[in-house]
C-alpha cells in the first residue's frame, strides 16, 4: 500500500470522526468547525505533498 493511500484513508477516518462526534456538518457550524475541516483539508494536502515527494526518491 502506498503511503499516498494512507494519507487518504487516514483524512476519510478523520472526516467520519468529524462528522459523527464533532458535529462538523451540523446545522448548528461555527467558525471554530469549519476552520477545523480547512485545517484537516490542508494537512491532507501538505500529507499528500511530502508521500508523492518521498516515492519518487
Amino acid at each position: 500500500m502506498s503511503k499516498t493511500s494512507i494519507v487518504i484513508i487516514i483524512y476519510i477516518i478523520g472526516l467520519i470522526f468529524g462528522a459523527l462526534v464533532l458535529k462538523i456538518w451540523s446545522a448548528d457550524t461555527s467558525i471554530l468547525k469549519g476552520l477545523l475541516g480547512l485545517g484537516w483539508t490542508a494537512l491532507l494536502l501538505i500529507g499528500i505533498f511530502f508521500a508523492e515527494k518521498n516515492e519518487k526518491n
